[in-house]
């Protein structure tokens, strides 16, 4: 499946079409499974290559699920701290306790959600941990923890294809936020590797001639919420996108560089 959106180019080159299509066939991954000789065989059957410029998107679910990322309810056991805030939010104990060992501090609570700023810098609900999509509704008790460190994720998967391939193509980790101020949740990238998460268009000219004054943009937060799309949120099953078409900045990044600093975080 695909889906074409036109876009302005990055550097003056007019309207094109970006292709995403969705990677058929991809079964549920399970710990220890080699999601980029999966991603590679699937892509061989549907007759799709890599080519120069690609980016892979991949949703945080297969990564967290190929690394092992699973977490029984029922062997954890929670704390007096998980305790109390599970009665302000009216969670499971197990689970808080959970979203608690998975992040540096709680912001906000109320009934049904808690909102944390992640171990790795997100700020999200629950700590990005998920039951949807986990296990079978008989063997309910699993939930999945976001990848340890989703770049390095990126990165060595990025290192599986080109090595397979010898196609330097972009990969981005992608899952799905709430937004302060604005309902609904949309596809952000979480890992990134082999391009600039964030480009900087400052000094480039308008349509008038004046000079950009502070203008950036989310590139790998765009590109993984045109991605999310194409995944969808329920039963699709297409956790993996191939991007084409789109000409981003040369250079090198993670996910990290797209988290506001504290010092400038007018909100918290």
């Amino acid at each position: 499946m695909g889906r074409k959106r036109e876009s302005k180019g990055w550097e003056g080159d007019g309207g094109r079409s970006v292709t995403l299509t969705a990677v058929p066939g991809i079964p549920l991954i399970r710990p220890g499974d080699d999601l980029a000789a999966i991603i590679l065989e699937r892509m061989a059957a549907a007759g799709l290559a890599f080519q120069p410029g690609d980016i892979l998107v991949v949703c945080q679910k297969v990564i967290s699920k190929a690394e092992g990322r699973l977490v029984r309810l029922a062997e954890v056991i929670p704390s007096p701290e998980a305790l109390a805030l599970a009665a302000r939010a009216r969670k499971d104990p197990r689970l808080v306790e959970l979203i608690l060992q998975e992040s540096r501090a709680v912001l906000r609570v109320r009934p049904g959600l808690i909102i944390v700023e992640h171990r790795l810098g997100w700020v999200c609900a629950n700590a990005g941990i998920d039951r949807s999509n986990v296990a079978e509704p008989e063997d309910d008790g699993w939930v999945l923890l976001l990848p340890e460190d989703p770049d390095r994720s990126a990165r060595t998967l990025r290192q599986r294809l080109h090595e397979a391939m010898g196609i330097p193509v972009a990969v981005i980790v992608n899952d799905t936020h709430g937004r302060p101020f604005r309902l609904g949740a949309v596809g952000v990238a979480i890992g990134v590797a082999g391009l600039a998460p964030v480009a900087d268009l400052r000094g480039q000219p308008d349509l008038f001639g004046r000079a950009l004054q502070t203008t950036t943009v989310g590139l790998a937060d765009e590109v993984a919420s045109a991605a999310s799309m194409v995944m969808g949120q329920a039963d699709e099953g297409r956790p993996v996108v191939l991007v084409r078409g789109l000409t981003y900045p040369p250079g090198e990044g993670a996910a990290r560089d797209l988290q506001r600093s504290p010092e400038k975080d007018l909100f918290r």
